[in-house]
């Protein structure tokens, strides 16, 4: 889980939550990123979890993640699910990793921690950001299709995040940017990668919210570099505490 300090409109992670959905069990503590952004921006912890050095564990998904999942009785769930790419049956947790928790008026934002598949491969999906901001990016996105291929580029004159990384098509038109939480992995797979493949999985018309207008799908393996293992991501209380 990532903040925003409103003021100076920087992110940091701050949070990690582990999760067994068939126990069920659930734990969240706070990681290194936590001290960061306290001694940089002023977080303080949340009422809900009030200590940064204790694991707080429950049998029920946490009232702060679970008021950002779509509610079983929605009337319109499927179509949800639909755009997020995701089955009828999927868990909270799966809801969460691809429609990021974000609230209009909120300052957090989850984000999934980056695994290694059976393949080598790490995959994840998202949806496009910052599309709106980009000069034809609209009629361009208007055009995509399921399945084409999306590029990386790095934007180091960014004034607001040198790590910043666009998403381009093959035509290298800009379409928008990568997620907060990806762009230091991303910076870091156009250099280290020895295969990072994006592509189009859906393209959401109206009435979907424009934050969820294209979701992304991608594909990366490195070679000596495992992402989200950076010391900020690391847990102020240790994992054998949680087992």
């Amino acid at each position: 889980m990532s903040w925003q300090n409103r003021v100076n409109r920087l992110w940091f992670p701050v949070g990690r939550l582990d999760a067994d959905v068939d126990l069920p069990k659930f734990v969240f503590r706070y990681i290194e990123g936590a001290k960061r952004a306290e001694s940089e921006a002023g977080f303080t912890p949340l009422p809900i979890f009030p200590s940064m050095e204790f694991a707080y564990w429950s049998p029920e998904l946490f009232p702060l993640f679970k008021n950002r999942v779509i509610a079983p009785r929605r009337p319109d769930r499927l179509n949800y699910l639909k755009n997020l790419g995701l089955p009828e049956d999927a868990d909270p947790i799966e809801i969460l990793s691809v429609n990021g928790g974000r609230k209009v008026t909120d300052v957090f934002e989850v984000f999934p921690k980056l695994q290694k598949g059976s393949d080598g491969k790490y995959t994840c999906r998202f949806f496009l950001h910052g599309w709106r901001y980009v000069n034809g990016a609209q009629e361009r996105i208007d055009t995509l299709k399921p399945d084409e291929i999306l590029y990386l580029k790095p934007a180091p004159t960014n004034l607001v995040d040198r790590h910043a990384v666009k998403i381009e098509t093959e035509d290298e038109s800009q379409i928008g940017w990568a997620p907060r939480y990806l762009r230091k992995v991303l910076a870091k797979a156009i250099i280290h990668s020895t295969e990072c493949n994006l592509s189009v999985i859906r393209v959401n018309p109206q009435p979907a919210p424009s934050s969820q207008r294209v979701l992304i799908e991608m594909k990366a393996r490195w070679e000596g570099y495992e992402p989200m293992t950076e010391q900020e991501f690391q847990p102020l209380v240790p994992d054998k505490t949680v087992d």
